[in-house]
């Protein structure tokens, strides 16, 4: 009897044991809070062990300020002004130089990857620029651009726009060729094998790609900001601090540039799951 009750209230041809194995358990519901609890403990262990590192005396202060100091120092810099401006600069270069580099860099990759006469007068030039040392550049870009904005955002998309493309062209190379032949008889023309078939395929590609970029913008941001004047951006805060002597700020700098590229590669995994939802994996 209390089987047929079950099985009523469940519905037909479903049992009660069978609805609580598709419903989540409790351990994958609280899996994200686990992960932001994890991290949390993680960073205060390792923020502990700086500052107690740093007060034995055992590490010079100029190698490793407390932890205390860097947050103060910091923390004043920001509510005097100083800081806000040239996180702005830095922030708004940065983001327009992403941007850019992404926008010429998927479909130059794409491009590539779907023309064999494209892949052959492009290529070498595309593993030259890419091989080449972005502070190389730097005079040359002076000497044309001048000093300022517009030479900063330069090295920037000449920083991230070649992984960017290399990735989207690795990705479309390696396609399984049976799936194609399986979108042609099923009909679908090259622009529909390229939207249904490559371009879900190579996507993956694209996010690594991405990532990889926003690493390489960050230096060419850094080294634009740090050879090419303006007057602003973390770059010069960086060189400033060096300087002075201010490690503490110096440090507070660095936390600041690492707490973007972070933030930065963390919109792409969240943008990943959104736009690319069979790619993630539970366990």
């Amino acid at each position: 009897m209390a089987t047929q009750t079950a099985t009523r209230e469940t519905g037909p041809g479903v049992t009660a044991s069978q609805t609580e194995a598709i419903q989540p358990t409790l351990f994958q519901r609280l899996a994200p809070l686990r992960v932001v609890v994890i991290t949390l403990i993680n960073l205060s262990i390792f923020f502990l062990l700086w500052e107690l590192i740093a007060r034995s005396g055992m590490v010079s202060a100029l190698v490793m300020p407390k932890f205390s100091d860097v947050v103060s120092q910091t923390y004043d810099a920001f509510a005097r002004g100083d800081m806000w401006p040239h996180v702005r600069h830095s922030a708004q270069n940065f983001v327009i130089g992403m941007l850019i580099s992404t926008a010429i860099g998927v479909p130059l990759g794409l491009l590539l990857g779907a023309s064999r006469t494209v892949d052959t007068v492009l290529s070498p030039y595309m593993w030259t620029m890419a091989s080449l040392p972005r502070i190389a550049l730097i005079p040359l870009l002076i000497l044309i651009l001048g000093f300022g904005n517009t030479m900063q955002l330069t090295i920037i998309v000449l920083s991230a726009v070649f992984p960017i493309a290399i990735n989207c062209w690795a990705g479309v190379k390696t396609v399984d060729p049976s799936m194609l032949r399986a979108g042609a008889v099923f009909g679908a023309n090259r622009f529909t094998q390229y939207r249904k078939i490559v371009l879900p395929f190579t996507l993956p590609f694209v996010i690594s790609g991405i990532n990889q970029g926003i690493a390489r913008g960050l230096v060419g941001m850094l080294v634009g900001e740090l050879l090419g004047g303006g007057g602003e951006g973390l770059g010069r805060v960086l060189a400033l601090a060096a300087d002075r002597f201010d490690i503490p700020l110096l440090y507070g700098v660095l936390i600041l540039l690492a707490i973007m590229s972070v933030s930065a590669v963390q919109s792409m995994r969240w943008l990943e799951r959104k736009i690319a939802p069979w790619r993630e994996q539970r366990i």
